[in-house]
């Protein structure tokens, strides 16, 4: 699989450079998906992006979400026609955007999906993310189908978490890049 099929989303605000996202970007190539506006994120904008960045890519791609990244997801493979374009994804600390104190922060982004998500993926989860409580994401985890990883007491897995380079989450990402594409 090329290095630029492996996509990064970001979630509010952007990656930083200290960010696992941007760390795993500049080591192996993974191409970030920009989005117009990282401080006032509108969800059809969000999709749309991601939509127009997959049908370029000359074969699936893997996903790598953060934070409203993985919402983006899950909303993307709700709507989209084209997720057979996406082999599977690796999804980090989604934020609760139903919890009222989120919706004022981000609105448009509730209700999340709730819809299996028909490629594999992986969730990882802080048990002390100050966005989501880990039930929640144990629930989100269990309606998109995907493979639960209790990350520990690690603040919203970013740059504030120490991560470094988190090798755990890479390794777990060069698995599903290996991942036959799903049949079309």
């Amino acid at each position: 699989m090329k290095a630029g099929n492996v996509l990064i989303l970001p979630g509010w605000q952007n990656s930083g450079p200290d960010h696992w996202q941007s760390r795993w970007q500049r080591a192996h190539g993974y191409r970030r998906v920009e989005q117009h506006d990282w401080m006032r994120p509108l969800r059809g904008d969000w999709i749309a992006r991601l939509e127009e960045v997959l049908l370029a890519c000359d074969e699936p791609a893997v996903l790598v979400a953060h934070s409203l990244g993985c919402i983006q997801t899950a909303a993307w493979a709700a709507h989209s026609r084209n997720t057979q374009r996406v082999k599977a994804a690796l999804l980090v600390a989604p934020p609760d955007a139903e919890r009222d104190d989120i919706r004022q922060m981000l609105p448009g982004w509730a209700p999340v999906p709730r819809q299996p998500l028909p490629f594999p993926s992986v969730l990882f989860a802080s048990s002390n993310d100050s966005f989501c409580a880990p039930e929640r994401a144990l629930q989100f985890a269990t309606a998109w189908g995907a493979e639960w990883n209790d990350a520990g007491p690690r603040g919203h897995l970013n740059a504030d978490s120490g991560l470094g380079d988190w090798p755990e989450a890479h390794g777990r990402l060069l698995e599903l890049m290996q991942l036959h594409a799903a049949p079309t």
